[in-house]
């Protein structure tokens, strides 16, 4: 057996473990930290909205050798100074995306760009993309995302209880919230990618809650018959027990995102694989997290106010008193039968024993002159 497969094996039975559920003000804080970073930078930058949901026209022409650096400095001078967005495809070919345009901009930008770039009028294709085309878009998702976070909390309502449906989603619009954060801090474009990419994520991170979730329903059953474990130490067991398998696939899941970011985005220029991979990247991160960090750490929170955990935690703790007390005049009982035998009944005496002192007193002194 692998050394992590060991490791795996030795959490699941208990005998080695991590006090999640004793630390979690700490997870609470960074959590915290995390979100407030992401909400100031969603309020300051903003996000980077694309044509799809903005409004604007998508240029495709032939292949060309001008730079993309160089095909967006003319993009935009053409466009009279609007935003403008370069791809560079695989034939040499370019993409070029600017928001902001209508009907009547798009044609006179169409032959100013094909004269920047040099190459034919006829051959620069023109897409208009309208803002209500984009808003229909926005609501559609908005309404996909409510519904799916509805479903999200009957079935979990259901599968599991009401405790554990709140914990999941919050954990759901905590990670919802730090990816779109991180979409405003850096900068990438939201594109119906995004929105696919946001939907991915929240599935993953609901899979990872229920595992540790379906974990923790088995282990407290019929848990107020028992005084051997309060419901914080079966929860934190539940975390210990599925925490290799959740760091697996976590990080199975992160390795090709990680590659289709960095490696197709970042060096091979596939900026279209940017706004999907981000979301991915980051939700999947932040979805690993939140189900062993917030998710478990809520649900023993609120189940601790409930009258019955409560008197099972006072029961507990009783009962491990005593035991702590029987063990401690056991402890003592062994000492005492050794000061018995010793004819002590305490401490040391420093001295000497069975000394008399009306005896011993003047013994060998002289008593003056015999008369």
């Amino acid at each position: 057996m692998s050394k992590l497969g060991s490791i795996g094996a030795r959490l699941y039975r208990g005998e080695v473990g991590y006090d999640f559920i004793g630390k979690r003000k700490i997870w609470y804080g960074i959590s915290i930290l995390i979100t407030i970073t992401a909400i100031v930078g969603l309020a300051v930058r903003g996000l980077n909205m694309g044509i799809e949901f903005s409004g604007g026209a998508v240029f495709s022409t032939p292949a060309t050798s001008v730079s993309t650096a160089e095909a967006q400095a003319r993009a935009q001078s053409a466009s009279g100074g609007h935003q403008a967005v370069v791809q560079k495809l695989g034939d040499g070919a370019l993409r070029i995306q600017i928001g902001g345009l209508d009907t009547k901009q798009a044609v006179p930008v169409q032959e100013q760009l094909a004269k920047e770039l040099k190459v034919p009028a006829k051959d620069v294709n023109t897409q208009l993309v309208g803002p209500s085309w984009g808003e229909e878009i926005a609501n559609k998702a908005w309404l996909g995302l409510g519904i799916f976070m509805v479903l999200v909390v009957l079935y979990l309502a259901i599968a599991f209880e009401w405790r554990m449906a709140l914990a999941a989603l919050i954990a759901l619009i905590h990670d919802l919230t730090i990816t779109v954060g991180v979409y405003a801090l850096v900068g990438f474009e939201v594109t119906p990618g995004t929105v696919i990419g946001l939907l991915t994520i929240l599935g993953y991170s609901l899979y990872d809650t229920v595992v540790v979730f379906d974990s923790l329903k088995e282990a407290s059953k019929d848990l107020t018959k028992q005084t051997r474990f309060t419901y914080s130490e079966i929860a934190n067991r539940s975390i210990n027990g599925t925490l290799v398998r959740s760091i697996n696939t976590t990080v199975v899941a992160l390795l090709p995102v990680a590659g289709l970011l960095f490696v197709g985005g970042g060096l091979l220029g596939a900026g279209m694989l940017n706004d999907i991979s981000l979301a991915l990247f980051v939700g999947l991160a932040a979805g690993a997290y939140s189900s062993i960090f917030i998710a478990t750490p809520l649900v023993t929170d609120l189940k601790n106010g409930e009258p019955e955990i409560k008197a099972l935690a006072r029961r507990v703790k009783a009962k491990r008193a005593a035991a702590a007390a029987k063990a401690a005049s056991q402890e003592e009982g062994p000492q005492a039968s050794d000061d018995a035998a010793d004819g002590t009944d305490g401490p040391a005496v420093v001295g000497p024993r069975h000394q008399p002192a009306a005896r011993n007193r003047g013994r060998g002194r002289p008593s003056g002159k015999r008369r």
